[in-house]
């Protein structure tokens, strides 16, 4: 029977240069980051300073301009590790994303280098406390104001990485009265007046990977800061459309490693596991199951 895989020798030695990260810099304190409700900011830094952060981003944006697969290979390796607390991949493969696609060349230059080193963690801020996940039903609004800058008023829930985030794409209505046609994308920075962040929500699971609310009172974004600038007023929707397949299918990808991790760490149990001394998996009924 002929092997098949969908990784090369490059993928394979990346997969283990992560694995070997995870054992040293991130296995060992999981359960410290679980009771604290969120990851050490420390480790953030060490993956972008090993190369670990926004991969396929283009070399000139600080990226290593590497293929999707690598990107596989590490929510694989997070997933057969049970680390769920770590936010690499909404920073890298959702957050920057948008911002290379939609965004200016002088938004590119100023935030992507930065998120690929860790020195800004990036959050999308979609799902509000009435609206959910309905991204048709967003109250948040942005309103243009003389000077060109948007007014952001509103807030948000269920932020991964809002804890942690010094960057925020924040979907709101420009044009309530438009509907989805009315729906933009805005970069807002941690540290700008007005913007806040609420407490941690405390969850069932994934119990390190900071979970927040922001709040949006009065707060002045630049025009500068509208993703993709003036061209892409009221286009959010349809950027959010377009963005929205990789990122179930990143959650897929997720689930399917961390069911092989669940078989795996069952087999190597029973294996180990000796009753009446003998292995637990030598019996015929742990054998059928």
């Amino acid at each position: 029977m002929i092997e098949r895989s969908l990784f090369n020798a490059d993928h394979e030695a990346f997969r283990d240069s992560f694995r070997r990260f995870v054992e040293k810099e991130i296995t060992p304190f999981h359960d410290s980051w679980e009771e604290q409700g969120y990851v050490d900011r420390a480790v953030w830094r060490a993956a972008g300073e090993n190369g670990f952060l926004c991969m396929t981003m283009p070399e000139a944006y600080g990226g290593a301009g590497a293929d999707k697969l690598y990107s596989v290979a590490q929510m694989e390796e997070i997933a057969r590790a049970g680390v769920s607390g770590i936010g690499f991949g909404l920073h890298s493969e959702i957050v920057a994303p948008y911002i290379l696609h939609y965004g200016t060349e002088a938004q590119k230059k100023k935030y992507l280098p930065l998120l690929a080193t860790g020195e800004m963690v990036g959050a999308i801020a979609m799902s509000e406390p009435a609206a959910g996940s309905d991204l048709q039903g967003v109250k948040t609004t942005a309103i243009q104001q003389a000077d060109g800058s948007y007014l952001l008023n509103g807030s948000k829930t269920f932020i991964t990485n809002g804890w942690h985030a010094d960057l925020v794409i924040v979907v709101a209505k420009t044009d309530p009265a438009a509907g989805a046609k009315g729906t933009s994308l805005l970069l807002v920075e941690q540290g700008t007046p007005g913007f806040s962040k609420g407490k941690r929500l405390k969850k069932l699971g994934m119990k390190a990977q900071d979970t927040s609310e922001l709040f949006f009172d009065n707060v002045r974004v630049p025009a500068d800061n509208l993703l993709g600038g003036e061209a892409f007023q009221g286009r959010g929707f349809i950027c959010l459309m377009e963005q929205l397949p990789w990122e179930r299918l990143q959650i897929a990808i997720g689930a399917v490693a961390a069911a092989q991790a669940a078989i795996d760490w069952t087999v190597q149990y029973v294996k180990d596991r000796k009753v009446f001394g003998q292995a637990v998996g030598s019996y015929q009924n742990t054998r059928y199951t």
